[in-house]
């Protein structure tokens, strides 16, 4: 049901910057053995000490302590760009540090069995979306203008970047052909691409990074879907091996996966449909009785989202159980008028109509860990005029708050169509509402520091790492943030929310006033950045800031 429109920005891209590029050898992403030292830079990083598991509905880090996964999509590699999308503009690696100043502690990267193959089999890129002179360091020569690395040899750079960064990464599989629709394709292979070669893209992938702690899980498949209009083609939740059982296919990728790195935590998704057993309806029922339209004798919900089989016929890891986590998508009514939207709908109303019987019942049973691997949305007026969407993203936002579940919002690229992202103006400036209305949902401690997956690495520029927020590894329950609680009380003038007032702030101010896009500010900075209280930052303010300093009347 939801379509991501994937719109071809001609202007962001002049043929200089869009290169076809040759094979070369990759970058290796770790040395054997438990630390890996970056030839760059000289650092010596544990690459052995950040692996997850579960722990009944929770996901906890090798010492015992839980951790909150929140985070964000950025999808590129799998619609034929060969990189993230708004390389073809911006500086990548400024990209993803404003990613990770920005509190999102995982990044959910679609990418394609065709394109992981590639890698593998060390195939050419075709075209390569890479502006070369906005990405001097993933050219052969270092320079502006210069000959455009191979593909695998950037993603290697972007996961050297997310781990000096702090940020971790998972991917998902999210279609098996590199393409703009490939996430409209029900199942997990097609005619191009096999069941085995998605286990073979699978395994090689699990078995390169299997020394690295940066990539931390694997998203086995991205929406599987279909009805019974189409039986061949609909995902299937069942005790069966045909070859469209979700649940079967599930367990045998998780097991190529896990036979290569055991520590990966493996993301399984859920299907559309479950048939009504309850009105003695199977797989074998036709998807809608027109004699008493439109009653289906299915359970229907977003694509990823029905878990309704895993009562009866849960995903099996065997001595792996430990890292299986389910993951829905759910979405609101800009992407599709669902039954469940009608006027006056609510988070009470969308739990009993749709959340608990899917998914929610798997975290509140305490059978696995959720992560809501696609929530997201407009806000703005010009889109969402009736203000239904932002209730719905209201609503979920603080189920998710309220509960820990874990989320990878939908998406930082400008360039999906029925939910737009957290940037905009060509990937060069961040949607401070939409920023500010995610920012609560992010895991941060009393005071607004952002919280690292990683152990040793601060997340970003305005984060802190594992161990210093569990005090050198005390197994501590994470502080219940609320919406209404995420953000502590007004500090005026302390726009770096360091807990003082001086002349940086001042020039911070500034420096985002002047749309510098080098710098973050977060909502609870721009809160204190307020001084008149007018819901905007400007030079006033600064100059308001500046008397404070000075000990005059504001």
């Amino acid at each position: 049901m939801k379509l991501h429109i994937r719109n071809t920005l001609t202007a962001m891209v002049t043929a200089a910057a869009m290169l076809t590029c040759t094979t070369s050898a990759a970058v290796p992403a770790a040395a054997d053995g438990n630390t890996y030292t970056d030839p760059d830079t000289g650092i010596t990083y544990n690459t052995q000490d950040d692996w997850l598991h579960v722990e009944g509905n929770q996901i906890m880090d090798a010492a015992g302590n839980p951790v909150w996964l929140t985070g964000c999509n950025w999808f590129g590699y799998n619609v034929g760009s060969q990189v993230f999308d708004g390389v073809w503009s911006q500086n990548m690696h400024d990209m993803l540090r404003q990613i990770a100043d920005h509190g999102f502690n995982v990044l959910r990267v679609p990418m394609s069995t065709q394109i992981l193959l590639q890698w593998k089999n060390n195939e050419p890129d075709d075209l390569i979306k890479v502006n070369t002179y906005s990405n001097p360091e993933l050219t052969l020569e270092g320079i502006e203008g210069g000959t455009c690395m191979y593909s695998f040899d950037i993603w290697n750079y972007a996961v050297k970047w997310c781990r000096e960064l702090g940020l971790k990464i998972f991917i998902d599989i999210h279609s098996a052909e590199t393409a703009s629709a490939g996430h409209q394709v029900s199942l997990w292979y097609t005619d191009q691409y096999s069941t085995e070669d998605w286990l073979e893209a699978l395994a090689w992938f699990a078995d390169y990074y299997k020394n690295d702690d940066t990539i931390i899980a694997i998203d086995l498949k991205n929406e599987p879907h279909g009805t019974a209009d189409t039986p061949d083609l609909m995902a299937r939740w069942d005790g069966s091996t045909d070859p469209n059982n979700w649940k079967y296919a599930a367990e045998r990728a998780a097991a190529a996966v896990l036979e290569q790195n055991p520590n990966l935590l493996i993301l399984a998704e859920g299907t559309e449909v479950y048939p009504k057993f309850e009105d003695g309806a199977d797989w074998t029922s036709q998807n809608i009785d027109y004699s008493r339209y439109p009653y289906s004798y299915y359970h229907h919900t977003w694509w990823g989202g029905n878990f309704r089989g895993a009562v009866d016929y849960p995903i099996d890891l065997g001595e792996h159980q430990d890292q299986l986590v389910y993951s829905p998508h759910d979405y609101g009514p800009l992407v599709y008028e669902q039954t469940w939207f009608y006027e006056g709908f609510t988070q009470e109303t969308l739990m009993e109509d749709v959340w608990y019987d899917n998914w929610f019942f798997l975290h509140d049973q305490g059978i696995a860990p959720l992560l809501m691997g696609e929530w997201g949305g407009f806000l703005d007026e010009e889109h969402d005029a009736d203000g239904r969407n932002r209730a719905w993203m209201t609503a979920l936002r603080d189920l998710m708050i309220e509960h820990k579940i874990h989320h990878t919002f939908w998406c930082f690229n400008e360039n999906s169509g029925d939910t737009g992202g957290l940037v905009y103006d060509n990937f060069g400036k961040w949607d401070e509402e939409k920023y500010a209305f995610v920012e609560p949902s992010l895991w941060q401690d009393d005071a607004g520091v952002y919280i690292s997956l990683d152990h040793e690495i601060a997340l970003g520029a305005n984060g802190q790492s594992l161990s210093d927020y569990y005090g050198g590894g005390t197994v501590t329950t994470p502080e219940q943030t609320t919406a209404t609680t995420a953000q502590p009380d007004k500090q005026p003038g302390d726009v770096t929310c360091d807990g003082n007032v001086k002349i940086e702030d001042v020039i911070l101010l500034n420096r985002y006033i002047a749309e510098d896009t080098t710098i973050t500010i977060t909502a609870k900075g721009l809160t204190n950045a307020d001084m008149n209280n007018d819901g905007s930052s400007t030079s006033d303010d600064a100059i308001a800031i500046l008397r404070l300093l000075a000990g005059l009347s504001v």
